[in-house]
């Protein structure tokens, strides 16, 4: 019987060890199957997707950005350190609340009747802007008015709400209190003088007061490091102020007017 013809490979024992081999790959590790080539298993450098977690989308080559790897998220502001400097502008608008004096009976009885009609209120929105929620803020603006009442006495209203959102740098505080005032420019002249003690305030300029009359303010503030457009009025029924944090008093005095008109209304 004739032989089977030779392997020219040489027999399958023979092969020589790609370990001993000059210049050869090593062996697979264990536990990572060999790939095609012989080539040990590609490491990519970021860990695995974990389960529950979104693995990367087509233009977020890191997946999620908020996990390990990815982008840092966007910083939002504190809305904690935003009201301690809310509150010391409330302390203010207290302390200016104690110099108002009220209409007595010698002034002329039509502008009393007129003065008594003034109301201030909190809309809904305010030039656009989401009244806010928070519980910090509406503690804040509870406070306010609660200081309001106490300074004036004899109030038809009062008001204090914030709006915006502060995550973007835009909030806006409103606060205000309606009565018959004898003196609006004095009043004004006293509050400003306030507002100056208490905070770092430049020069508040006169602006145009709108269509409700009486006198009006604006002026650039300062809460720490907050940049705060201060705007005030007074006229024969009402007392207020609209202050916008991370703005500039020319910012606040374009938004002056609409501002009052939506607080300060008659009924």
């Amino acid at each position: 019987m004739s032989q089977p013809p030779a392997n020219p490979y040489g027999p399958p024992h023979d092969s020589p060890d790609p370990s001993q081999q000059s210049g050869g790959w090593p062996p697979p590790q264990q536990g990572h199957p060999q790939q095609p080539g012989g080539f040990p298993p590609a490491q990519s450098g970021f860990p695995p997707a974990q389960p529950g977690f979104p693995s990367a989308q087509p233009g977020q080559p890191y997946g999620d950005p908020n996990l390990a790897g990815g982008p840092p998220p966007a910083k939002k502001s504190n809305v904690g350190k935003i009201v301690l400097i809310v509150l010391a502008v409330v302390l203010v608008l207290c302390v200016g609340g104690v110099a108002i004096t009220w209409l007595v009976v010698k002034d002329d009885v039509g502008a009393v009747v007129d003065a008594s009609k003034t109301r201030v209120v909190a809309p809904a929105t305010l030039a656009g802007r989401p009244k806010l929620t928070n519980p910090e803020l509406l503690t804040a603006a509870e406070q306010a008015v609660a200081g309001m009442k106490t300074a004036a006495g004899n109030e038809t209203s009062t008001v204090a709400a914030f709006y915006g959102d502060p995550t973007k740098q835009d909030l806006v505080m409103i606060a205000g209190v309606s009565g018959l005032l004898s003196d609006p420019k004095k009043e004004l002249d006293s509050y400003v003088d306030g507002l100056s003690k208490q905070l770092t305030v430049d020069t508040m300029t006169a602006v145009d007061a709108g269509p409700l009359g009486g006198e009006a303010r604006c002026g650039d503030g300062k809460a720490e490091t907050v940049p705060l457009g201060i705007c005030v009025w007074a006229d024969r029924g009402s007392l207020g102020m609209v202050v916008m944090y991370f703005k500039s008093a020319d910012q606040a005095k374009a938004e002056f007017t609409a501002i009052r008109g939506q607080v300060e209304q008659q009924s």
